[in-house]
């Protein structure tokens, strides 16, 4: 039904469906009050407004979530986009629907998809607003299910921005919240926009592959049912294609064509009880030949959204592999709406299913190991780990259950048991036999830890470990070992930084410094200053802001950096190739000038110990010449012209192209990395988001690896 026809009583309707004993005074009041309060709005396509609230209502009814949800998604945007008030909201609707409006109305506020710092201070915002009410991000998902739904009418730049982040954010939120439907439309959904020229091409191949082979699903389906009926099993069989977004992302990962994949459909069996879901299981077995290492057990282990499944992937005669999900009526109905089942309604009470998942436990186990993170991208890392997470299940040699993301190490088990075992890891055994850390652990085996006292972690183990929690607990205990190393380097630093404004450190000019940045003493200063936190402009101005360089002028890009000695070259490194209005820090080189490097670049941790080689460096203000080579690793489809459009955006960008090699050839896509000249790191990103904005660049990132012959060395 079309959201513009859903009248009050057609809602109601849906709800009497599975909650006989809703409140249909209450939602009719909130339907007419939000009619009210959006009279004369509309949407982008001409729509009155009113039908966008109605269609995110009727979506969470396909839940069958209680009455204060549903009067919530009729009134989530009242607060914000209208007189409405929150007093007035909670006069007529009570406490509990204006708290859940107001959750809602914060959440659309926050810009999830800004700069990396600031999205990590809106995740935490975004966890906060769940931890009160998770039904808030149930409204919100539904809220981003039906824009994406009717994206269309928007312009083509706002498509990609709201694409965009519904794929990194919403669809995988909606994945580990257990609502795997959501998931898999929202991300079909943005793929459309994100990559059109892509899923048409699956769609096409499919399309294909039906008048090649005929209805697979239909033979396959009934072929189960026939072999459930041998087992004499009552079971209901379902059968589908995989979502063109799914079949992408594993051509991608397994760098495969479309024709070489396998496992392209998907087929469910639900069965009575859970003594039948393994009956079923061997009813499949003897008639297919499981795949080795394709079978996980979530119902012995369930999810920690309460998702229970069996799952293994089979193959037929003609080595064609399906996957084959086996679960209960009850745990299919937790594995439609994950956490929300909490709330699910049937016959006018809530449902009691005892799969359903406590939303505040679940809740404060997402948050628990975010709260210690105070470093900004460490949080955004952790959020963003735990919400892609697929897992594992090991066990501690008494037998206790451990649950990781797939890819964790032994590293990853230490710290989950607990911090200080993390610390003192020394090795490890996997089933009884010694293995390096590094191994990833699969699903059912033993993990015992050694630990050995004054042993401390290494810095290796941040590219070891997976999960949130071991990153940061080794980031804490690293920067504790390091702070004293920091301090020293951070005074050579903060000595070169104010000679070059003629002026010395001292012990005084150090606590002045804490003072205006509000810092813990002249220590503190120097680590920050000697971990790259802070920059040796930043200390200087706090004390001397009038020493700042004039900005408006041209500068000259033989004296495009500042700090350097009176003649003294520098050439950018090739490694990072750092642009004007980034951080960047020298390295010296006797006989060889100094070689100017990104503060994040992953070479400086050559020089750590050297400390004396160093140079606290800093570009001029103002504007610089388009002469700064930047490569860009581009992903476009193999179509018609498409090169030379991306070369035509590149020009009016005012960047010159002075390079272009090709990384891959595909049949429907190319790769290439693109050498242009820049002026700064603006203009780098302003020519990114007009690359992504084009419909036939799939995808666009910075490369960090240009050889070292594109290196030009400049005179100071």
């Amino acid at each position: 039904m079309n959201s513009a026809d859903i009248t009050a009583d057609d809602l109601i309707a849906l709800v009497q469906g599975y909650n006989p004993r809703t409140n249909e005074a209450l939602i009719r009041a909130a339907f007419d009050y939000g009619a009210r309060m959006h009279e004369g709005q509309f949407r982008h396509s001409g729509e009155a407004y009113f039908t966008h609230p109605v269609a995110v209502a009727a979506i969470l009814t396909e839940q069958q979530l209680d009455d204060a949800t549903i009067i919530t998604a009729l009134l989530h945007d009242t607060i914000e986009d209208t007189k409405a008030s929150y007093a007035e909201v909670q006069s007529l609707f009570g406490g509990e629907v204006a708290e859940l409006v107001d959750g809602v109305t914060k959440l659309t506020n926050l810009q999830l998809n800004s700069t990396e710092t600031k999205q990590a201070e809106n995740f935490r915002k975004l966890f906060m607003a769940m931890s009160k009410d998770l039904r808030v991000i149930l409204v919100k998902l539904a809220d981003r299910l039906h824009n994406m739904r009717t994206i269309k009418s928007m312009r083509p730049d706002k498509q990609v921005k709201k694409a965009r982040e519904t794929m990194d954010i919403y669809a995988p939120l909606a994945g580990r919240m257990g609502m795997q439907w959501m998931r898999e439309e929202l991300e079909d959904l943005a793929f459309r926009v994100l990559n059109p020229e892509a899923r048409a091409s699956i769609i096409r191949r499919f399309i294909t592959l039906q008048r090649d082979t005929g209805d697979v699903i239909q033979r396959i389906t009934g072929d189960m049912r026939v072999e459930l009926e041998k087992a004499d099993i009552e079971a209901e069989v379902f059968g589908r294609a995989k979502k063109p977004y799914s079949i992408w992302r594993k051509m991608e990962e397994k760098e495969q064509s479309f024709s070489r994949l396998s496992d392209i459909y998907g087929f469910r069996v639900i069965t009575a009880s859970e003594e039948d879901c393994y009956r079923t299981l061997g009813a499949i077995h003897r008639r297919w030949r499981a795949v080795p290492g394709r079978f996980k057990d979530y119902i012995s282990q369930p999810k920690s959204n309460g998702y229970r499944s069996i799952h293994t992937t089979v193959s037929g005669r003609d080595g064609k592999r399906v996957e084959v999900q086996i679960r209960t009526r009850q745990m299919h109905d937790v594995a439609e709406t994950g956490v929300a089942a909490h709330w699910s309604y049937r016959d006018g009470v809530r449902s009691r299913n005892p799969f359903a998942v406590d939303p505040a436990k679940w809740i404060s186990q997402l948050t628990e190991q975010f709260d210690a993170e105070t470093d900004h991208e460490d949080f955004l890392e952790a959020v963003k780990l735990e919400m892609y997470a697929d897992q594992v299940f090991c066990f501690t040699p008494k037998g206790d259950v451990v649950k990781l993301p797939r890819g964790a190490t032994p590293i990853d088990f230490a710290y989950a048991i607990h911090t200080r075992i993390g610390n003192a890891c020394v090795g490890a055994k996997v089933d009884g036999m010694r293995v390096p850390l590094w191994t990833r652990i699969k699903n059912g085996q033993s993990i015992e830890i050694t630990t050995a006292q004054g042993q401390t972690p290494q810095a290796t183990w941040l590219d070891i470990a997976t999960t949130g929690k071991a990153k940061s607990a080794i980031r804490r205990s690293l920067r504790e070992v390091d702070r004293e190393r920091f301090i020293k380097l951070g005074r050579e630093l903060a000595r070169s930084a104010f000679a070059q404004v003629g002026k010395k450190v001292t012990d005084k000019v150090l606590h002045t410094v804490a003072k205006n940045m509000r810092l813990n003493g002249p220590d503190e200063v120097l680590a920050r200053l000697g971990s790259s936190e802070l920059t040796g402009r930043e200390v200087v101005e706090s004390v001397y802001p009038d020493l700042a360089p004039q900005k408006g002028e041209q500068i000259d890009v033989r004296r495009a950096v500042v700090g350097l000695e009176p003649g003294q070259s520098f050439d950018r490194a090739p490694c990072c190739t750092p642009l004007p209005g980034e951080r960047i820090v020298g390295i010296t080189f006797r006989g060889k000038g100094v070689t100017v490097h990104a503060i994040d670049c992953d070479r400086l941790s050559e020089y750590e110990d050297q400390p004396d080689r160093w140079l606290d460096l800093r570009w001029h203000d103002g504007s610089h010449p388009a002469d700064y080579t930047c490569a860009l690793d581009i992903t476009i489809g193999n179509g018609a012209g498409v090169l030379g459009r991306v070369c035509t955006l590149i020009g009016e960008a005012s960047a010159n192209i002075s390079d272009l090699e090709f990384v891959e050839r595909k049949p429907d896509f190319y790769r290439l990395v693109v050498y242009v000249d820049l002026r700064d790191v603006s203009h780098l990103h302003s020519l990114m988001s007009t690359l992504e904005a084009e419909s036939e660049v799939a995808d666009v990132s910075r490369h960090r690896n240009m050889s070292i012959g594109k290196t030009v060395e400049k005179t100071a």
